[in-house]
């Protein structure tokens, strides 16, 4: 088989796929008669192929994939005029917490935000797939350890979290989660589900104290936790989770 049927079983596969497909996937194709490296210049030349049209092959976390430019968008939109699920501020708030802290625990994201964290919110994240369990900390308690999915990232249209964009510094925890906005824009014609818009909710008391708290926290770590703020390293190891309350 030459580079160019190569070319077309490739586009085919991709095209009709509901899922990214991994390189393994794609080279099962030919049997793995065809290279690795192959395959990856076969998908670069594919890219440039169809830099011009409206739709483009991007890696994702979990594979490669063709999906629609965010100009595409505003007429997309026209076909499927249904909004999006909204979720409140404090949802994605803790989102933001989790992907640029990770791994934490429930009592880390509420001394970072300053407040409880309702049940309901982390179940709502769980089965959106965007945070799962990945271990236990060794403390009193063993609280779970949460961090984000590959599927998080693929509805962002990320390949890893190294993608994501600096915290700014100045910004208040409010905030947080508004760096994400950018990137989760560009995904949201793409074959994943794109974030949703933010829903209105009310102030907590005291908030922009709590929020400068917060951020101050999350920009200033202490010695033992990791001072890049888009790394997914570890909180310090001590740290004692708060008695789970569902008040907010």
């Amino acid at each position: 088989m030459n580079t160019a049927q190569a070319k077309r079983v490739l586009e085919t596969a991709l095209i009709c796929a509901p899922q990214p497909l991994q390189l393994r996937e794609l080279r099962a194709l030919f049997d793995d008669a065809v290279g690795a490296d192959t395959v990856a210049q076969i998908l670069r030349d594919l890219q440039l192929d169809w830099a011009q049209n409206g739709v483009e092959l991007v890696q994702v976390a979990t594979g490669w994939r063709f999906q629609s430019r965010p100009e595409m968008r505003e007429f997309l939109d026209r076909l499927h005029p249904e909004k999006p699920p909204r979720y409140t501020r404090a949802t994605l708030e803790t989102l933001a917490i989790i992907a640029y802290r990770q791994p934490v625990t429930r009592g880390d994201m509420e001394d970072i935000r300053g407040v409880t964290i309702n049940s309901a919110i982390i179940k709502q994240l769980e089965d959106r797939n965007w945070i799962e369990v990945i271990g236990h900390r060794e403390a009193p308690g063993r609280p779970a350890l949460f961090a984000t999915t590959r599927h998080f990232l693929d509805d962002l249209g990320l390949r890893s979290l190294e993608q994501l964009p600096l915290l700014d510094k100045e910004a208040v925890a409010a905030d947080m989660f508004d760096a994400l906005v950018p990137v989760s824009e560009a995904s949201d014609g793409a074959t994943g589900d794109a974030l949703p818009a933010v829903a209105s909710a009310e102030p907590l008391p005291d908030a922009k104290a709590e929020d400068e708290t917060a951020v101050a926290r999350l920009v200033n770590p202490t010695p033992t936790s990791t001072s890049n703020p888009t790394a997914a390293g570890p909180l310090p190891t001590d740290a004692t989770p708060m008695v789970e309350t569902d008040n907010e």
